[in-house]
């Protein structure tokens, strides 16, 4: 079996590409039906955010796989007039897992630590699981991945630190005020870094949010998706004195706000502390300001060295979440290696089990004047002799701990056992309805792991060395 991965990204791909290509929620069933349709994919799982659109399969050959994938989104492309091939990444085996791991633990992220990804990735399982398009790879791969986004937020402070001028805005508001709750925010302009402001201090549990602008239309969009109420600049001098947190970033040639204004906003206020952050280039906030009694008035100057540092502090957590994640993707390839060679060892048990059944029978025959007793003796020592003499050798490589060193041992096991034949079998079983008596099961199961993977010598169709 083969990881196969293909996808774009904010790194890949501009927002203009990325934003027709991502899957609509409403969209997401269908889509995910679509894909999982084509040839080759076993396991499907779809990823697909404002900033990527990743597929996630498993197939039995790796062209075939990465081919399946690689359809899906030009069927994707062309249905939105788009030509993706050349913002499309691709990965797999240790490369797909380490990326997935990346991912979940935000360090593959557009602000690496924000803590929304994680969520947004067991929903593409939970979405696909539902579905029944996993299998016993990708429940363990995503299920580990998660685990290693948890390990990363709980080792790590790599999401403490905010380091966007929003995100810096909001965290120094709540060293101020200490909690928002029952706080009134103000937003002065309704683009790119005020929605950013909203969207921060909504998730920091500020409820009361009035958004300022010149025009209202515009506002009112915003205002709707963060339950926001909308005043023209025309109010803005009513607005200000009920505000305890003012963010300015509107985009206006002249000053909005002069210090008559806040002076007579704060005698309204009875001079309760105001924090005010001007975050617009040109400044929307006359530097006076901050000398009026209880403001506290920072422009986009005192925030980006806040910024700054923060990045740095990040980056050092990043390296510690990225150790983590490299221990992580060793843990799990031990666990595929197993699994890769799983259908041999079926089918090696099975062809050994079956000559000492052969053979015990064979011995029974002969020695048909012994009392029951003695003959339930023979039957119990071969199933025994069996499993003596295979323990080592299954354990030696199922721990092997290399895809590379345990496919050539697979190999050499079926050459030397001529065990192709069971291999086939134990396939078309894992195929076929589950049923009969454990030992059956279990050799479905094994077939079914297994797949066309548990490999060999090279083919056609195996795939370039791994990253």
């Amino acid at each position: 079996m083969h990881i196969v991965l293909a996808g774009l990204s904010h790194k890949t791909a501009p927002i203009d590409v990325r934003e027709q290509i991502a899957i609509a929620p409403a969209d997401y069933q269908r889509a995910l039906n679509e894909i999982a349709r084509r040839p080759a994919l076993r396991e499907l799982v779809v990823v697909s955010t404002c900033n990527r659109t990743e597929l996630y399969g498993v197939a039995d050959a790796y062209h075939a796989g990465t081919d399946s994938l690689d359809a899906a989104f030009a069927d994707m492309g062309r249905q939105r007039g788009l030509a993706v091939e050349g913002h499309l990444y691709r990965r797999h085996g240790a490369a797909a897992v380490r990326h997935l791991f990346r991912v979940a633990a935000s360090l593959d992220s557009l602000v690496v630590g924000e803590p929304q990804i994680l969520g947004q990735v067991k929903e593409a399982y939970r979405a696909a699981a539902d579905s029944s398009l996993t299998g016993v790879a990708l429940d363990r791969l995503f299920a580990h991945a998660f685990e290693v986004g948890k390990r990363v937020r709980t080792e790590t402070a790599i999401g403490s630190y905010a380091v966007s001028v929003p995100s810096a805005a909001v965290d120094l508001a709540r060293k101020i005020f200490g909690s928002f709750s029952g706080r009134r925010a103000l937003v002065i302009g309704a683009g790119e870094m005020a929605e950013l402001t909203l969207r921060h201090l909504h998730e920091s549990g500020v409820e009361r949010v009035t958004i300022a602008n010149r025009t209202r239309a515009t506002a009112e969009a915003m205002g709707r998706e963060f339950a926001a109420a909308v005043v023209g600049l025309d109010d803005l001098p009513a607005a200000l004195a009920q505000a305890d947190i003012v963010v300015a970033s509107a985009g206006a040639p002249d000053y909005l706000l002069r210090r008559p204004q806040v002076e007579a906003a704060m005698k309204e206020r009875r001079n309760r502390p105001v924090f005010l952050i001007d975050i617009a280039v040109p400044r929307n906030v006359e530097p006076a300001v901050g000398q009026v009694y209880n403001v506290f008035l920072y422009s986009v100057d005192d925030l980006e060295k806040v910024v700054e540092d923060n990045r740095e502090r990040r980056g050092k957590e990043a390296e510690r979440a990225e150790q983590i994640v490299e221990q992580e993707v060793e843990r799990f390839l031990k666990w595929w290696v197993g699994l890769e060679a799983v259908p041999t060892i079926v089918a090696l048990r099975e062809k050994i089990e079956q000559l000492s059944v052969e053979e015990s029978q064979r011995l029974l025959a002969r020695l048909s004047h012994l009392p029951e007793r003695d003959r339930k003796l023979i039957e119990q020592f071969g199933p025994q002799l069996v499993h003596k003499i295979l323990h080592l050798p299954t354990a030696q490589i199922r721990n092997v701990g290399d895809a590379e060193r345990c496919a050539q041992l697979a190999s050499s096991l079926r050459f030397l056992f001529r065990l192709d034949d069971v291999t086939h079998a134990g396939r078309r079983a894992a195929r076929e309805p589950a049923g009969g008596d454990a030992a059956g099961g279990g050799a479905n199961e094994g077939g079914a792991a297994g797949g066309g993977a548990a490999g060999g010598s090279a083919r056609a169709g195996d795939p370039p060395p791994a990253e």
